[in-house]
């Protein structure tokens, strides 16, 4: 229910009746816990336990600002009719110095909000084939009820990746899911998975496939976690939802077609978290901002994690080979590297695996590459990126030393995410003879810009 729309909000038509959650205990805890452990079987990807020192903004290696009215070349207001301008002022979105990250919507005196959205850099939060993936966020929602919350609209969700290139115009295909949302500072939240095509469709949209209104008394004065598991390790896959660690509801794959499914969830996804004003959502439940709104209630976050297993059966890894020569012009598998910097390997969409988290300074390095007497006419490299807007980079080809001339290269920008595969060919000059390879990365930024899953030279 959080996602930028293309056509105008229509108002959302979602069961009010106050369902309860399980016989989990309420969480009145500190306001400052540390992210917790890994959940059996799983391995921390992700997480920004917002320490930072008070009145600071977030740190934009991990985080991007999505400011003003919507995303460029998407519908005006977010398409969702809420009415906030979207800012990185630190008057907005900043650390209080408790260890939290505050989302605080203000009104000026002309009666004009604006508040914060921030979303992760990364794009490739994702549950391998046969795996599992985990988001969670402890969270405090804004601690403010009755009139003076009217029109109130804190979320914690996240997009497929393909969303980010093209401002979110393909929505709902690519997937949404909604993990926590509030309205009009109810003692409740709501969770949803947005898919299929709108309106109407697999997912009903605009509403999408809900778990209705959650009671949750004191999840405005007190911290709370809530999380979604993409399970893909039991069949039929789930969606499944927590709140303070208790499963409150599931929803399988059988709810959709398979296509749908597919679209909405095989793929990478980015984080986000913001407080919006007003809009379809909060019209559904009375409506606001209205003159007895009260500005500068935030939402408190205490720490985001993303944690994911392997898949089902380990991915098959190349390994260099043993002495052996390598012949230019067939593939060279990335993870086959005989030597690299700061990268890791990891399940592959088009099988095997990949070479991933890969940035500025990084490089890899294969030995015995065999171009025999010549002819090479230029490279290709099998390629993803899920960068953040403004991130890209050059991939170089440089022979028997890192810090030789590169004789080849070519950029690369976002593809529409971190398994988004493309071939880039790049020029490269006449080589002969055996040669240590190296591929280096060069970026003007500091955050992960390419994965490559092969390379191959060619005459």
């Amino acid at each position: 229910m959080r996602i930028p729309r293309r056509l105008p909000r229509r108002l959302f038509v979602v069961a009010a009746a106050m369902l309860t959650v399980g016989a989990s205990a309420t969480f009145v805890a500190t306001a400052d816990a540390a992210v917790p452990p890994p959940p059996s079987g799983m391995s921390l990807v992700f997480s920004d336990d917002f320490t930072g020192a008070a009145g600071t903004g977030v740190n934009r290696s991990n985080w991007l600002y999505s400011t003003g009215t919507g995303y460029p070349g998407g519908a005006p207001n977010w398409g969702t009719g809420e009415v906030e301008t979207m800012t990185d002022s630190t008057a907005n979105v900043y650390h209080d110095g408790n260890g939290n990250l505050a989302i605080r919507p203000l009104r000026d005196s002309a009666g004009r909000w604006t508040s914060g959205r921030i979303e992760t850099q990364r794009t490739d939060f994702a549950a391998p084939a046969g795996g599992r993936m985990r988001m969670e966020a402890r969270i405090q929602q804004p601690n403010v009820t009755g009139a003076a919350a009217a029109g109130y609209w804190p979320a914690f969700w996240a997009l497929g990746a393909a969303a980010r290139p093209v401002g979110a115009t393909n929505w709902p295909s690519i997937g949404e899911i909604d993990i926590l949302e509030n309205v009009n500072g109810r003692s409740s939240h709501f969770a949803a998975l947005h898919c299929g095509t709108n309106p109407g469709g697999p997912c009903n949209e605009t509403t999408g496939l809900t778990s209705g209104e959650r009671s949750c008394t004191g999840c405005l004065s007190s911290f709370h976690t809530y999380a979604v598991e993409y399970d893909r390790s039991t069949s039929p896959e789930q969606l499944r939802f927590y709140r303070d660690g208790t499963n409150y509801w599931t929803l399988s794959a059988t709810a959709v077609d398979a296509t749908t499914w597919s679209n909405a969830l095989h793929h990478g996804f980015f984080m986000i978290l913001n407080v919006a004003i007003g809009g379809g959502f909060p019209a559904a439940f009375g409506g606001g901002p209205t003159a007895q709104t009260q500005p500068g209630f935030p939402m408190l976050i205490d720490y985001v994690a993303v944690w994911q297993s392997s898949g089902g059966t380990t991915p098959p890894t190349t390994s260099p080979p043993s002495g052996a020569v390598r012949d230019a012009y067939a593939r060279i598998e990335a993870e086959s590297y005989n030597a690299a910097s700061a990268v890791q390997a990891e399940a592959c969409s088009e099988g095997g695996q990949n070479v991933g988290w890969i940035a500025n300074g990084d490089w890899l390095q294969f030995n015995n590459v065999d171009f025999g007497s010549g002819g090479v006419r230029d490279f290709v490299a099998r390629v993803a990126s899920g960068a953040g807007s403004g991130v890209s980079g050059l991939v170089e080809v440089r022979l028997d030393s890192r810090s030789n001339a590169p004789i080849g290269s070519f950029a690369l920008g976002n593809t529409g995410g971190w398994q988004s595969w493309q071939s880039i060919p790049g020029n490269v000059s006449n080589v002969t003879g055996r040669h240590t390879v190296f591929l280096t990365f060069t970026s003007g930024q500091p955050a992960d810009f390419i994965n490559v899953n092969w390379i191959q030279f060619r005459r």
